[in-house]
């Protein structure tokens, strides 16, 4: 993914965000890659990590002026809506299939439908009407929380979009879950969205 921004004319960039909780190049299980690395990252720690990607970028000698688009999926996906509530230099975001609701804890106490009001910066929201983690029922939820009275024009101007027939990980061209047409609709859209927003991508 970071390629095909590049080629686009972005400098992106993937931050090794579990990197503090182990290595997930090392676990071929992904249920106990969830359970014993993605499960313990606590969001202070990913949206600071976020911040120094963001200073890293804008301090490279060459100079970084664009703005800023923040996209992730599954896992990163919630983390996408996360941040956009977080940072004031983000202009955009596109989450993938992220997880919308859940239940508060210390390493995770807010979710994306409890900063939905607050969003500094526009979500696209993709996601997958056949997503047995994701219930449409969360997805509705984070629709009436972005719509609700008093919400910030950034909340306002995210949108959701769901692919009646596709299933989790729907963009992942490695998974049997892969759904070509979905997903290249749904990356002509992420590219759309970033561009009204201001960010400078090229075709290609």
């Amino acid at each position: 993914m970071c390629r095909r921004f590049a080629r686009r004319g972005a400098l992106a960039v993937a931050p090794e965000l579990f990197a503090r909780q182990g290595d997930p190049a090392k676990v071929a299980d992904i249920q106990a890659l969830m359970r014993d690395i993605v499960a313990k990252v606590p969001d202070a720690q990913v949206m600071a990590d976020l911040d120094a990607t963001l200073a890293w970028a804008r301090g490279r000698a060459r100079g970084v002026e664009g703005k800023v688009g923040i996209t992730g999926f599954c896992w990163g996906g919630r983390i996408t809506w996360l941040y956009a509530a977080h940072s004031a230099e983000v202009a955009a975001g596109v989450a993938w299939y992220g997880r919308l609701v859940g239940q508060a804890s210390a390493l995770q106490p807010a979710h994306p439908v409890d900063v939905a009001a607050a969003l500094r910066a526009p979500v696209l929201g993709l996601y997958a009407g056949q997503d047995s983690g994701i219930p449409l029922e969360g997805v509705e939820a984070m629709r009436a929380a972005l719509a609700r009275e008093g919400a910030s024009a950034a909340a306002r101007a995210s949108s959701i979009v769901v692919y009646p027939e596709a299933g989790h990980g729907f963009h992942a061209d490695y998974r049997a879950s892969y759904r070509r047409e979905d997903a290249e609709d749904a990356f002509k859209r992420a590219l759309a969205f970033f561009r009204a927003q201001g960010l400078a991508l090229q075709d290609g």
